[in-house]
């Protein structure tokens, strides 16, 4: 398989939303560049995302071929054809393999057993035995796991006790309801699959609901745990709530053009929110 179809499967868009975490809770706290912040800026960037979307594609295959998204080869992936599917598994192998040796090698008893687990809950979300993608609700908190870990994970990884909890857990709930809202596109090639998910489950009136609440309890959170230091932060949320509240009128129609538009917002608002947000807890909000 060629170079460009590894990037594909690994989703660049995305990537900031797991490198940023590291970078942030890593550099801010030991303040200083060195080869273990480049290996974990490529890690956390490339080589994490190639293994927990190309184990996705490789195990969602029947409903990705029916979904308009990964049809049509954009932001939100591509469909890989089978063949191809064991030259995956390969390459996620030779690329992701140096640099996790590398991270546990320097890395310390607490932040290799965090390590440890990410790399479980990477593949636990897609893989047939465990599946946690197909357990409502475990799906968007797996999925949360995936994007907010790597910033607790830069933390452990300079020894740091300060591990930033109240900004985790923020960053937590907004991730999930992030999960939530995207999964509702796939209600009908999920469902026509037999794949289960807190949408399907929900269904889309009872999703953006949850949705909803999650994305308000996040902004508001930021307040609750730094009083008016947080409001920032509560400001930079608001504007999900807004995105997801215009979908309401199409509420119980998963296939409704509102949630094509939202996602679209969504996304760019959160490559720069997401971003921000990160660096303001970090460096301004911590306690």
């Amino acid at each position: 398989m060629s170079f460009r179809e590894l990037l594909v499967t690994s989703r660049p868009f995305w990537w900031i939303n797991t490198a940023a975490p590291f970078v942030a809770s890593y550099y801010i706290i030991n303040n200083h560049i060195n080869l273990t912040l480049a290996v974990g800026v490529f890690y956390f960037a490339f080589a994490y995302n190639l293994m927990m979307y190309g184990v996705n594609d490789i195990f969602d295959y029947e409903s990705d071929i029916k979904n308009p998204r990964k049809i049509a080869a954009g932001i939100d992936g591509s469909v890989l054809a089978k063949t191809k599917h064991a030259a995956l598994w390969f390459w996620i192998f030779i690329i992701a393999t140096p640099p996790s040796v590398y991270l546990f090698a320097v890395g310390n008893y607490a932040s290799n057993i965090w390590l440890a687990l990410m790399l479980f809950m990477v593949f636990a979300y897609s893989i047939k035995g465990l599946r946690f993608k197909e357990i409502p609700l475990v799906d968007s908190a797996t999925s949360s796991f995936h994007y907010t870990s790597p910033f607790i994970y830069g933390s452990l990884l300079v020894g740091s006790q300060q591990l930033y909890l109240p900004a985790f857990i923020t960053f937590f709930v907004w991730v999930m309801a992030n999960h939530a809202f995207g999964a509702i596109q796939d209600i009908k090639p999920d469902r026509e699959a037999n794949i289960d998910s807190v949408a399907t489950k929900l269904g889309a009136a009872r999703t953006i609901v949850f949705v909803l609440v999650a994305y308000t309890v996040a902004a508001l959170l930021p307040v609750l745990f730094y009083g008016i230091k947080g409001l920032v932060a509560s400001l930079l949320l608001a504007p999900y709530v807004y995105i997801v509240a215009r979908t309401l009128p199409d509420r119980h129609n998963s296939e409704s053009k509102l949630f094509a538009i939202g996602w679209k917002q969504f996304l760019y608002a959160n490559y720069a929110v997401g971003f921000v947000f990160t660096f303001i807890l970090l460096a301004t909000f911590k306690t």
